[in-house]
C-alpha cells in the first residue's frame, strides 16, 4: 500500500481510537497511524484494544491494535485513577491487549 493511502486509513482508525480513550480519561493523543512491516506500509489494525504501561506511581492507557500499536494514548495517571479507568474500558467490553505495547513514549 502506498505511504499516503496508508497514513491516511490509519489516521482514521487512531481518530476513532482517540475519541474513545478520550470518553474514559478525558485526555487522549493520537501515536501511531502506520506501520512497516515486509510488504511495505500498511495502516494502524482497526481492533480496539485496551493496554497499559505502569511507571512508578503512575500508568498511562492505550488503545492499540492486535499487533500492539497504539493508536491513541492518555496521559500519565496516578495509578489508582488509571486502574479504575482500565477496569471500566475491559468492563464495558474492550478487550486487553496483553502483549508488548509499541508507543512513541
Amino acid at each position: 500500500m502506498q505511504y499516503h493511502k496508508a497514513a491516511f486509513l490509519g489516521q482514521e482508525r487512531a481518530k476513532k481510537a482517540q475519541m474513545k480513550l478520550f470518553d474514559y480519561a478525558g485526555f487522549a493523543m493520537l501515536t501511531y497511524t502506520i506501520k512497516q512491516s515486509d510488504k511495505g506500509f500498511e495502516p494502524v489494525g482497526e481492533e480496539m484494544l485496551a493496554g497499559k504501561i505502569a511507571r512508578g506511581d503512575e500508568a498511562m492507557l492505550f488503545i492499540c491494535d492486535k499487533d500492539g500499536y497504539a493508536k491513541a494514548q492518555s496521559k500519565p495517571l496516578p495509578m489508582q485513577k488509571s486502574e479504575e479507568i482500565y477496569r471500566k474500558m475491559i468492563t464495558d467490553g474492550i478487550q486487553e491487549f496483553m502483549g508488548m505495547i509499541k508507543t512513541v513514549s
